[in-house]
């Protein structure tokens, strides 16, 4: 795992455990992804939501390139216990909130709203298919906000009508959503 961009940029971690079920999203489509989103927000000016947060790649990434406030949810306790030393280590515990859990009860209990979410479930979860319409009806993001949601081939999530793209880097995929203002 390496940080591709801002202040911690070149960093490497390294989990403590292979067999983690995790599955860290590449250095070529994290970049990738990062240089989308940095032609559309002021990092320094966002809230972001971290959804199936694994290792914690995408949140500290977001960090390192000056997100102030990132809540991360993961429920695999040992990831949780290497994000906060991770954090520790790098002295950014106040920039990044912890919620180990489940992703569907801190979906349906959270009140607070983002500008970003992003989620990165495992390619096989049975809900994959209804999660972009499950965040969307939770009212978790403010208005003129993006969720991008990281699957593979198997998922097509065009027929939903907050979808506003597609972007494919190998075999990983990034389906892009906006909520606009009311009109």
């Amino acid at each position: 795992m390496r940080i591709v961009g801002g202040e911690f940029k070149g960093r490497k971690f390294n989990p403590p455990a292979s067999n983690w079920p995790t599955r860290p999203t590449t250095d070529f489509a994290k970049e990738a992804l990062f240089n989308i989103l940095s032609n559309k927000f002021d990092f320094s000016q966002i809230s972001v939501l971290d959804l199936f947060g694994g290792t914690g790649n995408i949140s500290l990434e977001f960090v390192s390139r000056g997100v102030k406030q990132v809540t991360y949810v993961e429920r695999f306790r040992p990831c949780v216990r290497f994000l906060q030393s991770l954090c520790e280590e790098l002295g950014i515990e106040k920039k990044l909130d912890i919620v180990q859990g489940n992703v569907f009860k801190f979906l349906s209990k959270s009140e607070k709203k983002f500008d970003l979410i992003f989620a990165d479930p495992p390619y096989d979860l049975k809900q994959l298919s209804s999660l972009p319409e499950l965040i969307l009806s939770n009212n978790l993001l403010k208005k003129d906000s993006t969720l991008i949601v990281e699957h593979d081939s198997r998922h097509n999530f065009s027929q939903i009508e907050s979808f506003k793209e597609l972007r494919s880097y190998g075999n990983v995929r990034f389906s892009f959503f906006n909520v606009l203002p009311a009109k």
